[in-house]
């Protein structure tokens, strides 16, 4: 693996130093990453991009509902 990271195949993953935010502190932390080098999120990081994701679906159910209105349909009518 690239970039500080070493692969550690007796447990399938590698590590490696990337800078983030774990329990409110920034600086570099040692992460977990799988066979693509993608980094394994920390609990904190889920959880924020699962806020993230939340917010956006709404976002879009929102303006999905408002170019149904403008079409003249109305969103609640179709459950």
């Amino acid at each position: 693996m690239s970039r500080n990271r070493v692969w550690l195949p007796e447990i399938g993953l590698g590590i490696g130093r990337e800078r983030g935010i774990y329990q409110g502190i920034v600086r570099e932390w040692l992460y977990y990453y799988d066979e693509k080098g993608q980094k394994l999120l920390t609990p904190e990081e889920r959880a924020a991009f699962e806020e993230q994701r939340r917010v956006e679906a709404k976002q879009q159910v929102k303006m999905l509902a408002e170019k149904l209105k403008a079409l003249g349909v109305e969103p609640e009518t179709l459950l």
